[in-house]
């Protein structure tokens, strides 16, 4: 049994990299090899199916994380912050020059606060 938790944890390691039918293709050799009994292997694969599901959104979040983290440390300009920079010129622009009506000032704000 030892044998069978160690080569369940060896493949949880790597099992976010691994198909449905891959796990069920190693839970059937398990069960050929008389590790696994019959009647336990759709739920082990169920299992296991479940922790690499759970290991590769565990993963995305790392990896965006780490991108955040690269990209907030690389001084780099955000959409976001090229969006509001551009709104306030804009606005300061049309209400120093007068060149807009209200309602077009006020169009013009609910655009580009919408997106």
């Amino acid at each position: 049994m030892s044998n069978l938790l160690e080569k369940s944890f060896n493949m949880g390691l790597g099992l976010f990299a691994y198909s449905r039918e891959k796990i069920e293709n190693m839970v059937d050799e398990l069960v050929n090899k008389g590790e696994v009994a019959r009647k336990d292997a759709q739920g082990f694969v169920s299992d296991l199916v479940k922790k690499g599901e759970e290991q590769r959104e565990e993963l995305k979040k790392i990896i965006r994380d780490e991108i955040k983290d690269s990209l907030d440390l690389s001084n780099l300009v955000k959409k976001d912050d090229i969006r509001e920079i551009l709104r306030e010129e804009l606005l300061s622009v049309i209400n120093d020059e007068g060149i807009a009506r209200k309602e077009d000032i006020s169009n013009l704000k609910k655009s580009l606060n919408s997106k």
